[in-house]
């Protein structure tokens, strides 16, 4: 480091280094801005030196820096070092023809000699290595105390202290205050609490729907607060709680608490909310169209009391349904169809509303329009087969046109399929009304019939909040509505109760003695997959029948049980890719070793040819071969054929199919002649008037043709027998009728005919006579 020079002042130099010849260096400072180095130069720094006081002058521009945080200016790099010194201190190390600035004497220590070896260490290095060390250390050498700098410095540092010094007295102070305070037995009181919030009306909530959720205590207090009951804030209060309670019973209703919710919607004023009622039914079902009969029933228990929310619900219902159907929206088409067929099945819509319905599904048929109209005979088919009849059979010979067309999908041509065998079954599977939602008698409904071709008015304002300046009175009218609706119903409750008192008692009795009597029974048929399991295993795993028929016997079934054995194996017959004789000689041998095998293939015979239609071609022929089997050993009675009707009302492709295959095995097996005998048994015709018709001529040829285009036209010699002499027999029936309706002519004009008839026999006579003579 470079000692400062101060006037009035002088050291001697310092001796040469004994062991360096060189001259003497000037003591570099370390490259190393480690923090002891930085804590050594500020040593250095504070050592004492005399330095002349600084002009006043000076201080200011000292100041002036201090509060402008400003560093202190640093020196350009090209002037010369010895300026920025202020001429007191040559630059030293430097070629100034050999004169240097005398050296502070100092007292030799650990870093003097530390010193030492780093400048025998460095002698070694390059002049361009020692060149940029110089240009480094001139960079950041440290200036003569004597130089306005130095003096800046000083005082920066200074204030520093000072400033730091206040700034600790200051949060002592702070804290010593936060203390006492806290000792001091002398609080202050607490802040009363703010007073509530005014409460919010209807005309301060913007939006909709008020913008902002309200609890339900919270608006029940709301409307304790008006005093006006008429003003419209409450009329608005009022409709959104009635809106709120009405969509939570119509979410909340189902097939076993409907009867719980219907009393619950009456004390709600539905005729101020119909059009609320009716938005929320509409919008549940197509949330949720599963629950469609649900909230028909509802609806249906609501239009005895109100036909006007009826007739509203069924108007918007077939006005969604025209939107979707111009929309080509087939979701919202399939909820909208679904809600009018259970309308009409509760008997609330007409069911001329759904034969028109289907008119205009048919009339143009595509593949979407096909399916929806199959949807919609399904859910109402039943309820239309006893109301119209005649109707529903138009629309099912409409279904059989575009089958034939075959115009439309596979898939439709399926649905159509399956329709018709759900028509044969009489709509097993698909009631009209289910027994818990059957609430009202039809005596006691009002019926509504609309088209779909009428201009209809939905009333959407129904379903906006409107001021009633006679609110009062309509809420006074519906209290005395309400407690006639409900007074009647809470009187036979009443009574109900009484008789119900009576039979919980004879209940509980018979609770007791089932609990003596409780068995426990496997609701998750584990039991029943493992007997399947060992079936299939021992009929796919034996050699022979005789083996397979061996193990299935010994095979412990409980009663009811034979059953699975049928099906199973009848399911294992249909899986293989051709018929095996293995299988029909196994049932063969189960008909005849019991009676009860017998009943339960009869029962497989009429479940199978029912849902024929969903077989497979190769399914269906293996089925078809089996049974042909068990009818030509005689090991399946023949009156089973009793349930086939050989029509071309009554049969589909798949159910043809069947029917040929069974009757060419039978050929097969038996021959003609056989077969022949055994179908005109006349013990059994009456099993056999359904394939071989004769209640109407177009049945008797469909019969007779389709006979004989599978081959088999010698089984129906008797029936073109009985289609020949049809006529005569149908004179022969009308006869009697006309022979008793003219009995009183016939008595006036004998004479005239007998004496006629003595005059025809006179010329007959001798007529023949004359022939003999020639």
């Amino acid at each position: 480091m470079a000692a400062s020079i101060s006037p009035g002042r002088t050291t001697p130099p310092l001796p040469p280094h004994p062991s360096s010849s060189s001259p003497p260096r000037r003591r570099r400072r370390h490259d190393d801005d480690s923090p002891r180095h930085r804590r050594d130069d500020r040593k250095r720094r504070a050592s004492p030196s005399p330095s002349p006081s600084p002009s006043p002058s000076d201080r200011d521009a000292d100041r002036h820096r201090g509060k402008s945080r400003a560093s202190p200016p640093r020196r350009p790099r090209d002037s010369d070092p010895a300026e920025s010194n202020g001429g007191g201190a040559p630059k030293p190390g430097g070629d100034n023809g050999g004169d240097r600035s005398p050296r502070r004497a100092r007292v030799p220590d650990a870093d003097a000699e530390e010193g030492g070896r780093r400048r025998r260490r460095r002698s070694t290095d390059s002049d361009d290595e020692r060149g940029d060390r110089d240009r480094h250390r001139r960079r950041h050498r440290r200036r003569s105390p004597s130089s306005e700098s130095s003096d800046g410095g000083r005082s920066r540092r200074h204030r520093r202290d000072e400033s730091s010094r206040r700034q600790r007295d200051e949060r002592r102070r702070d804290r010593g205050g936060r203390e006492e305070r806290r000792r001091s037995p002398d609080r202050k009181e607490p802040t009363p609490p703010l007073p509530p919030p005014p409460p919010l009306l209807p005309e301060m909530i913007p939006g909709r729907t008020g913008g902002i959720y309200i609890p339900p205590f919270r608006m029940a207090q709301m409307m304790r607060e008006v005093e006006d009951k008429s003003s419209p804030e409450y009329q608005r209060l009022s409709w959104d709680a009635l809106k709120k309670s009405i969509n939570g019973l119509v979410n909340k209703v189902n097939a076993t608490n409907i009867k719980n919710i219907v009393p619950e919607l009456f004390a709600e004023n539905l005729v101020r909310g119909r059009g609320l009622f009716c938005q929320s039914c509409i919008k549940s079902q197509m949330a949720s169209p599963g629950f469609t009969d649900v909230f028909a029933a509802l609806v249906a228990v609501v239009n005895t009391k109100f036909p006007e929310i009826g007739r509203l619900l069924l108007v918007r219902v077939v006005l969604q349904l025209k939107r979707a159907y111009k929309r080509n929206d087939k979701p919202q088409l399939l909820a909208a169809t679904k809600f009018i067929a259970h309308l009409v099945n509760q008997v609330v819509a007409h069911e001329l509303v759904a034969l028109e319905l289907l008119t205009v599904l048919l009339e143009n048929p595509t593949d979407d329009s096909v399916e929806v109209a199959v949807g919609f005979v399904k859910e109402c088919g039943a309820m239309l087969q006893d109301l119209s009849p005649q109707g529903l059979h138009a629309i099912f010979e409409r279904f059989r046109g575009i089958l034939h067309e075959g115009e439309i999908d596979k898939r439709v041509q399926f649905l159509i399929e399956g329709l018709f065998a759900i028509r044969k079954a009489k709509f097993q599977g698909f009631p009209a009304i289910r027994p818990e939602l059957d609430l009202v008698e039809q005596e006691d409904q009002f019926t509504h019939e609309i088209s779909l071709e009428d201009e209809l008015d939905p009333e959407t304002n129904l379903n906006v909040f409107r001021a009633n300046p006679n609110f009062a009175e309509d809420e006074k009218a519906y209290e005395n509505l309400k407690r006639s609706i409900l007074g009647a119903e809470s009187s036979d409750d009443e009574e109900g109760s009484d008789d119900a008192s009576d039979e919980d008692a004879e209940e509980e009795s018979d609770d007791e003695e089932d609990e003596e009597q409780m068995e426990i029974r496997d609701q998750t048929e584990t039991n029943l997959i493992n007997l399947r399991r060992t079936i299939y295993l021992t009929i796919m795993s034996s050699v022979d029948f005789e083996e397979a028929g061996h193990k299935l016997l010994k095979i412990k079934l409980e009663p009811g049980q034979e059953m699975e054995l049928c099906i199973m194996l009848l399911e294992c017959c249909s899986q293989e890719r051709t018929y095996l004789r293995y299988y029909g000689l196994l049932g063969q041998r189960f008909c005849m070793i019991n009676k009860v095998y017998q009943e339960n293939f009869e029962k497989c015979f009429v479940q199978q040819y029912s849902m024929i239609h969903r077989l497979e071609t190769n399914k269906l022929r293996n089925v078809a071969k089996f049974f042909a089997h068990l009818l030509g050993t005689d090991a399946l009675p023949w009156h089973v054929l009793a349930y086939i009707r050989l029509t071309e009302e009554d049969t589909t492709s798949s159910s043809r199919i069947f029917i040929k295959i069974l009757f060419q095995e039978l050929s097969e097996h038996l021959g003609i002649r056989l077969l022949n005998e055994k179908l005109n048994d006349p013990n059994m015709q009456d099993s056999f008037d359904s394939i071989f018709p004769k209640d109407h001529p177009k049945n008797t040829r469909f019969s007779i043709n389709f006979f004989t285009s599978i081959g088999l036209g010698g089984i129906t010699e008797t029936l073109r027998e009985y289609l020949k002499n049809m006529p005569r027999l149908i004179m022969q029936q009308q006869k009697p009728a006309s022979s008793e309706s003219g009995s009183s002519d016939s008595g006036s004009a004998s004479d005239s005919s007998s004496s006629e008839s003595e005059s025809s026999s006179d010329e007959s006579e001798k007529k023949r006579s004359k022939r003999r003579k020639r």
